[in-house]
């Protein structure tokens, strides 16, 4: 049992024992989730044709604090906020709003962040986010299958050579620095905790 209560993401620690009392956190936990993830998407800085944005920060962050589950409930609902049309993704509403947007050139990407999540809180319901190369480990896998799902969507709309060029390849440098970031995150405040 001992093994059990220590391998738990780190919301886990604030979540009430009452049935109803946590069901009501863990959907305020989801909301307050899709607004990160709004304001990490509009979080923009432009370098040359591409725009990079925090939201694989983000991403990592809330799953590695919400776990498996709820990391993945909160991105499935920010992709239903985006798919109703609430301008939640990056560059919208500028170029579209909804289900237009999300079969546009990042689908690939946005459908990516929920496995992303899915990993991230995999290992973080295991206590990889404990242990600072286990979670960037975690993380790595993470990024490249999300990276690949983007490119394969973004490669069937404009072709395998530009979706390298403009999808991944400027990509790589600033996610390690941003995988770096969120992995040496988690690991700290659980030590601050332990404290």
């Amino acid at each position: 049992m001992a093994l059990a209560t220590t391998m738990r993401p780190l919301v886990s620690l604030a979540l009430p024992q009452n049935r109803a009392a946590r069901l009501a956190m863990q959907f305020g936990l989801a909301l307050g989730g899709t607004l990160l993830l709004t304001l990490s998407a509009k979080t923009k800085v432009v370098l040359g044709p591409v725009d990079m944005n925090l939201q694989t920060l983000a991403v990592l962050l809330i799953a590695s604090a919400f776990g498996l589950r709820l990391g993945v409930a909160t991105l499935l609902l920010y992709l239903a906020e985006g798919a109703m049309g609430l301008p939640v993704f990056q560059s919208t509403p500028e170029k579209g709003i909804g289900i237009a947007y999300m079969l546009g050139t990042t689908g690939g990407y946005l459908a990516g962040f929920v496995v992303m999540a899915a990993i991230a809180g995999w290992a973080a319901d295991r206590g990889f986010d404990r242990n600072l190369f286990k979670l960037f480990g975690a993380f790595m896998a993470a990024e490249v299958i999300m990276m690949a799902m983007g490119f394969a969507w973004l490669a069937t709309l404009i072709g395998a050579e530009k979706a390298w060029q403009f999808g991944v390849l400027p990509f790589i440098v600033p996610d390690l620095v941003k995988l770096a970031l969120a992995a040496v995150s988690v690991p700290a405040v659980w030590s601050l905790i332990r404290k």
